[in-house]
């Protein structure tokens, strides 16, 4: 079986290169050839010896993911659907802007957090993707679109792992495809540019600071841990004072100087000026020390079978002027994409529903909110 390049790292191209008896500044050649040129075939490699691409024609391949789909919104935002093999699919959407470019990148097919509000959750877990897989959206999408657009220039400047999945539950693969990000040979992104979205699972956290720290956004999406247990499951295992704890200690490490949370705006359920009181509790607490953060707030994106809907425009923006008073930063996610259902929550990629996932949320949503409120 041939070995897919994507799933290295430069380290790990050196070190494959090496047992082909080759030298590290070829390793840095191909990692640049793949990466910053897009390319896939060793016959364009130009400035490769003939032999070493023989050699790597015989044992290696640039394997992207299959293409299922594109979608393009009437916003610019695009959505391709991958296909990762057993009947599985994973999402990724590009978001354009005047100043920046985004591309928002799955880690696994599925999810096993289970988050009330997101369409993947619903659907539950399949299999975490490889490095290769991780790495071939952002290759696909790189180089698609300066083919479209007529240029040599770099398109992507932002990526988020706010795709399908959580990234920390499948840390093996994601941080050496973070590397790859990071790598100037690369696509040389900045760390500040590169943004990891947990729902908090907690060791990680502390790993990813050691080992590879870039942006970190949280999943907060609730106030107190009674209602987060119902919104994020996850949190019966790292319950909000152990999260914010190790916030804490991944800023000491942080490219940024702050944390920002993420925190869907569920209509009666998380929205009310009681809730953005408590939150101001949470991060400015008037004994102990405060969190750097920001607060980003995402109007709800519905998708069937959910049982919630948007909180109003007048809600939300009550919500952020509690939180702006007491001087915390707070933005309203601006939804891209939803007409492809590409926005925030809304990515499925007709994963199969292997857990029986959407019957058992339909039948814990007949918890009468007001238990946990």
């Amino acid at each position: 079986m041939k070995t897919n390049l994507l799933d290295f790292d430069l380290d790990g191209l050196a070190e494959f290169c090496g047992q082909l008896g080759e030298k590290r500044f070829r390793a840095t050649q191909l990692f640049r050839w793949i990466h910053q040129r897009g390319a896939s075939d060793f016959d364009d490699m130009s400035d490769l010896a003939v032999a070493l691409r023989s050699k790597l024609a015989g044992c290696a391949h640039v394997q992207a993911l299959p293409v299922i789909s594109e979608h393009v919104s009437a916003d610019g935002t695009v959505k391709w659907l991958f296909d990762v093999g057993g009947g599985n699919a994973v999402e990724s959407v590009f978001i354009p802007e005047d100043d920046r470019g985004t591309l928002c990148v799955s880690s696994q097919a599925g999810c096993a957090v289970g988050c009330r509000f997101c369409s993947t959750g619903h659907q539950g877990f399949s299999r975490n993707l490889t490095t290769g897989e991780i790495v071939a959206q952002l290759w696909f999408a790189e180089h698609a679109l300066r083919k479209r657009l007529g240029g040599a220039s770099r398109i992507i400047s932002n990526v988020v792992m706010m795709g399908m999945g959580e990234p920390l539950q499948n840390y093996s693969a994601l941080v050496p495809a973070l590397k790859v990000m990071l790598d100037d040979h690369g696509y040389g992104l900045s760390r500040r540019r590169v943004t990891v979205s947990t729902s908090g699972v907690v060791p990680m956290m502390d790993r990813l600071a050691q080992d590879c720290p870039v942006a970190l956004a949280v999943s907060l999406h609730a106030p107190n841990d009674a209602l987060r247990d119902y919104l994020v499951p996850l949190n019966r295992k790292y319950p909000i004072r152990e999260l914010l704890d190790a916030c804490h200690r991944y800023l000491e490490h942080a490219p940024r100087d702050f944390i920002t949370f993420e925190y869907c705006m569920l209509d009666g359920v998380n929205d009310q000026i009681e809730h953005a009181h408590q939150l101001i509790e949470l991060v400015k607490p008037a004994r102990g020390s405060q969190i750097r953060c920001k607060f980003n707030l995402i109007p709800f994106n519905p998708f069937p079978a959910s049982g919630l809907t948007r909180s109003s425009q007048a809600q939300v923006a009550a919500f952020a002027k509690v939180l702006s008073e007491a001087g915390i930063v707070t933005t309203v996610r601006k939804t891209r994409g939803d007409d492809i259902d590409a926005a925030c929550g809304q990515l499925a990629g007709d994963v199969k529903d292997r857990t029986r996932a959407l019957e058992r949320m339909a039948k814990q949503r007949t918890i009468v909110l007001k238990q946990v409120t």
